[in-house]
């Protein structure tokens, strides 16, 4: 894992981790880092003061992606292999729940009220609702195919579900779980099907969304209002994921083929900097300090 200082843009720190690190997010009080092992078939607890690692969390086999409840005492986890989300109690470190869902869940979303998880499964093309205070599914809704990520409206309204193979992002009302708007991409010279979305990120304000779009090596700028697209921004190869500063003056993409992640100016939508970090990178985390 490689620490980034996102002032100076430079790599400060490496940190030896378990073998193929993916999911990573961090505690609210940005103490402790979480990150998936996949193929450990953990999540390792690394102290963000020492770098050290502290300890595990019993996240089932696989764990690829995760969220953490609003409140921060939760951390939900999707399970690839078993078909399964997986719910850590952080305080005892052990499992409340598991709760099945479709083939090959990997997106994890939470409402900012903390009430309604959504996971996507690749392979069954859905996004289920999930209920956390009863753990069961209350709502399925089909999706284009090969669905990756599931973003919260900061006003609880939407949930951005983007579909990799489909080419597409669904913006589904939170309160009648249907769709309202498919969000598509057109790149001038690129084929249709290099343009896959993955990484779904919202302003605080709800203004603006950012989603990046894999092979096309370009994340694009949506007004979260119109749902029209204002721009692409090029980027590495590959981009997968996305992370907004605490400010939310930057937002930083992963960019899986050339190794490295880029910078983008929120005010001007330009790409700044781009930094080398270590082979084949995924996921990305701001402490919120």
């Amino acid at each position: 894992m490689s620490v980034v200082d996102s002032t100076s843009m430079e790599v400060v720190r490496t940190i030896d981790v378990g073998q193929r690190p993916r999911g990573i997010t961090i505690s609210h009080d940005g103490k402790f880092l979480y990150l998936c092992a996949s193929d450990d078939d953990t999540i390792q607890i690394i102290e963000t003061a020492t770098y050290q690692i502290v300890g595990t969390l019993p996240s089932g086999p696989d764990p690829e992606l995760f969220v953490l409840s609003p409140d921060g005492k939760t951390l939900y986890v999707a399970n690839e292999d078993d078909n399964l989300v997986t719910v850590i109690d952080l305080e005892s470190r052990s499992v409340r729940a598991e709760v099945p869902v479709g083939v090959e869940p990997e997106g994890m979303g939470v409402s900012p009220d903390g009430k309604t998880l959504v996971n996507t499964s690749e392979t069954t093309n859905m996004a289920h609702f999930i209920d956390t205070a009863t753990h069961e599914i209350t709502h399925n809704v089909l999706v284009d195919s090969r669905p990756r990520f599931a973003e919260f409206k900061p006003d609880n309204s939407e949930v951005w579900v983007s579909s990799e193979i489909g080419g597409t992002v669904s913006v589904i009302d939170n309160r009648s779980r249907e769709i309202k708007h498919k969000i598509t991409f057109e790149i001038p010279g690129l084929r249709e099907e290099s343009i896959q979305p993955v990484g779904v990120r919202i302003t605080a304000d709800g203004a603006r969304a950012y989603v990046a779009l894999g092979p096309a090596n370009r994340v694009a700028v949506i007004d979260a209002k119109t749902y029209q697209v204002e721009k692409y921004v090029l980027v590495g190869q590959r981009v997968w994921q996305l992370a907004f500063t605490p400010d939310q003056k930057m937002v930083i993409s992963t960019n899986g083929v050339s190794n490295d992640i880029t910078f983008i100016d929120v005010a001007t939508n330009e790409a700044i900097q781009s930094v080398t970090v270590g082979a084949l990178p995924w996921g990305v985390v701001v402490h919120p300090n």
